[in-house]
């Protein structure tokens, strides 16, 4: 039985978290043994009901993949998962999804692939709009499942003869958006309903490193440093309004259309903002206007401050509403608040009039952004 080397990579965000997690796993942290019997969990489930491992008694083989809502990693492999539970059901193969991540522990900048959190609620989400057909199950809680296992990334996976024994752990395959040429789970399962031993039984894990509970803090800290971010508010004129219009910069644009007087318009501000904070280390950028008199730019600068919209913010420096909406956007009606999404390039990909579903933007945001490296 061949061994893969035992280094293991990590990756959060797209870059390498190696060190990051060395410092941030348990100090006892210890990945399960090849042989080791199967650590019993009775965790909740999206489904509304708890499982615990033996309703699994019955299946020749246990497939544990340890995988999250955020990481981009982890939805590369969303629809291989879920073929793997369809084309091996029948086989007698069962598949169990365990979220390990504590979603407070999370920090806004690392949900830059994601349109949700991984929040327990926000897991029921995912599964209900990508039809996960395996359970769903939530470790965030008290990660005690996590720690038995010894989960040090999304994805992580481990699979188990009909007697839950490990017979492999590490990674799905060895590609996360491209063809693979390592099957390594795939292989696994076939090895082990042919009663023959696993090919390649331990091999490295890429992804997001596990986000245990004493992350929180770091999590808080980086909130409070962004909240003390500088705000300012500059006068725009219809030129100006016009560039920004055709976008010719290579960052996929939100534009938000606001007023002090307006009540729903102050309101969704901090949900712009956590967007900011979410996707701004990638191709993307904010900007808000302000349609108050320029003699209330004081008024509008002082709502910006106390929501920390730390973004590209303008006031309108022209009274003329149709002649700025013939330079932004000829489609918007006039009320407030009013968002759109541009494209490097000019092309609107999304309106909405009145205040916003934040889900529904973020899935617009990702849908061009994109969920994987």
């Amino acid at each position: 039985m061949k061994t893969a080397f035992a280094s293991i990579v990590l990756a959060s965000l797209g870059l390498s978290a190696l060190s990051a997690t060395a410092a941030a796993d348990p100090p006892d942290l210890k990945t399960l043994s090849i042989g080791a019997p199967a650590p019993d969990f009775d965790l909740p489930g999206v489904d509304g009901k708890n499982h615990a491992l033996g309703e699994y008694s019955d299946a020749k083989v246990l497939v544990v993949y340890f995988t999250c809502n955020h990481c981009p990693t982890a939805q590369a492999y969303e629809e291989r998962v879920a073929k793997l539970h369809d084309d091996y059901k029948s086989k007698g193969v069962a598949v169990v999804a365990i979220s390990p991540n504590d979603p407070k522990a999370v920090r806004l900048d690392e949900l830059g692939f994601t349109d949700l959190t991984d929040s327990f609620e926000d897991m029921k989400i995912r599964a209900r709009d990508r039809k996960y057909p395996y359970p769903y199950l939530f470790d965030g809680d008290t990660q005690a499942t996590a720690k038995a296992y010894g989960v040090l990334a999304t994805p992580h996976v481990y699979v188990f003869d009909a007697e839950r024994k490990l017979r492999y752990v590490g990674r799905f395959d060895d590609a996360e958006v491209k063809t693979p040429k390592s099957h390594d789970v795939l292989n696994a399962v076939d090895a082990l309903l042919a009663g023959k031993d696993v090919p390649v039984a331990t091999t490295r894990v890429f992804g997001c490193s596990t986000k245990w509970a004493d992350k929180q803090a770091d999590a808080r800290k980086s909130l409070e440093k962004w909240n003390a971010e500088p705000v300012t508010l500059e006068t725009i004129d219809l030129e100006g309004v016009a560039k920004i219009a055709k976008n010719e910069t290579d960052k996929l644009t939100v534009v938000n259309l606001w007023a002090t007087w307006c009540g729903p318009c102050v309101i969704e501000l901090p949900e712009l903002v956590t967007m900011n904070r979410m996707y701004r280390s990638r191709k993307f950028r904010l900007v808000t206007i302000s349609l108050d008199d320029p003699s209330k730019k004081d008024d509008a600068l002082k709502v910006l401050k106390e929501k920390h919209v730390a973004a590209n913010n303008y006031v309108l420096s022209t009274s003329d509403r149709d002649a700025f909406a013939d330079a932004l956007d000829k489609q918007w009606p006039g009320p407030v608040p009013y968002n759109l999404i541009i494209a490097p390039g000019g092309e609107v990909v999304y309106r909405h009039v009145g205040e916003i579903d934040p889900l529904e933007v973020k899935r617009a945001i990702v849908a061009k952004l994109g969920r994987t490296y």
